[in-house]
């Protein structure tokens, strides 16, 4: 069953002289996790912004077409009745951290939902334990540094127990190291707790390994839709320019010389070395 879903969605922007995204229809499954990656201004934030409702109700311009999302029509929905099912991380935390402490911070949603104290407690506390800072929650949110400022960020979503997490290009302000763990973080929330994931992203490198779905968008259209390996693996996805992971070029590389490798393609350097292992052993 889908979680989310959109037919011919397309939207201009006022005053836009095209539409942003065109014609889109994809569905998203319960559990997923999900990467749509493609070339700067291809519409990825757009798509976002019609899942949790900014688009139609705060950004206005011309919608046509249909999004649903945990069976709502997300046109008739105000956005207050949609952040309980969808929770959206910035691509920069600052934007969404202004609270004395990082405890406030987290507890500001469920305030505004009039959510009650003693449950407002509890699903604080499990939220900053689940993003790693439990032991910081105390500290003003801009003394942190951008790791911990995002985690705050995903934990100010978390404690609202959304079905659907937005992350827009989360870890563009941290270095390839901060990034992994902020991803491993939100991989884990997928994995253990079946929260459906929809991350925006062009460092494939580190994160197509986690994804199990791959959107990839050009020109406000959804070009590309299915599994991550054959996706990235694919003559198209090379012509659109997305960042292919390195490790899945090394293969198509090495399989063009005829050397003899497994069939899984890798999108990682751990996986890629495990297949180069298992070429030297059956040499």
């Amino acid at each position: 069953m889908s979680i989310i879903e959109t037919k011919n969605l397309t939207y201009t922007y006022p005053g836009g002289t095209k539409p942003s995204i065109e014609d889109v229809s994809i569905k998203i499954k319960k559990g997923e996790f999900i990467l749509i990656t493609g070339p700067s201004g291809c519409g990825k934030t757009t798509l976002c912004r019609c899942f949790n409702g900014l688009i139609p109700h705060f950004y206005q311009g011309e919608l046509k077409g249909d999004v649903t999302v945990v069976g709502l029509k997300v046109a008739e929905q105000p956005i207050y009745e949609l952040a309980k099912h969808v929770g959206l991380v910035f691509q920069n935390p600052e934007n969404q951290l202004f609270a004395l402490s990082v405890e406030k911070d987290v507890a500001f949603g469920l305030e505004n939902l009039g959510v009650q104290r003693e449950e407002m407690l509890k699903r604080v506390n499990w939220a900053l334990k689940l993003a790693g800072i439990y032991d910081i929650r105390e500290r003003t949110p801009h003394e942190l540094s951008g790791g911990q400022q995002q985690r705050v960020a995903i934990a100010s979503v978390l404690a609202m127990q959304p079905e659907v997490i937005i992350l827009d290009e989360p870890t563009s302000f941290l270095d390839p190291l901060g990034a992994k763990k902020i991803f491993e973080v939100i991989y884990d929330l997928n994995r253990k707790l079946g929260i459906t994931v929809i991350l925006v992203e062009h460092r494939l490198d580190l994160t197509a390994r986690y994804a199990n779905h791959i959107i990839i968008m050009d020109n406000g259209k959804s070009v590309l839709d299915g599994e991550p390996r054959k996706i990235l693996s694919s003559e198209e996805a090379l012509l659109i320019g997305v960042g292919i992971p390195k490790p899945t070029r090394l293969y198509q590389m090495l399989q063009k010389d005829k050397v003899n490798l497994d069939n899984i393609i890798p999108l990682s350097s751990d996986e890629m070395a495990t297949v180069l292992r298992e070429a030297l052993k059956s040499q």
